[in-house]
């Protein structure tokens, strides 16, 4: 029952960023778009832990299965889930702490906003598909 509602939870929070991102350019000639962010955020780091924890346990249930064998369709997915959770996570720990620390300006504005969509495009798929396996209940992880 946990990995169900901790599947939820990535599903709530990757919908919640992706229609934001999507819908922030109609907001945010009214002022409110970084404090919509300033919400999102620690969800959105919240569902980078949760995606660590789950891919590292799925990846770990992996090898120990897979031995030396031959590259399958879950190892792939289980290591895809738990490095691209562990990419996403270096970077929005980075540009998070980019935002709370103003005196850091060793990287222009462009740069920020760059990662930022990578982030804010990239982690929605990520915290769907981990959902949605958490949710099917697989015993694989």
């Amino acid at each position: 029952m946990p990995k169900k509602i901790s599947g939820l939870i990535l599903i709530l929070i990757a919908v919640a960023v992706a229609v934001y991102t999507v819908v922030e350019p109609l907001n945010y000639a009214a002022g409110d778009s970084r404090v919509a962010w300033s919400y999102l955020d620690p969800l959105m780091m919240v569902a980078v832990l949760m995606g660590l924890f789950f891919g590292y346990a799925r990846k770990r249930k992996v090898d120990r299965e897979g031995g030396s064998a031959a590259v399958t369709r879950e190892f792939l997915a289980a290591n895809t889930a738990f490095y691209g959770f562990l990419f996403v996570g270096i970077l929005l720990s980075w540009n998070w702490f980019n935002l709370l620390n103003p005196e850091f300006t060793a990287i222009g504005d462009d740069t920020v906003t760059l990662v930022w969509v990578l982030v804010d495009s990239i982690l929605p798929l990520l915290s769907v598909a981990m959902g949605m396996f958490l949710l099917r209940g697989d015993t694989r992880g």
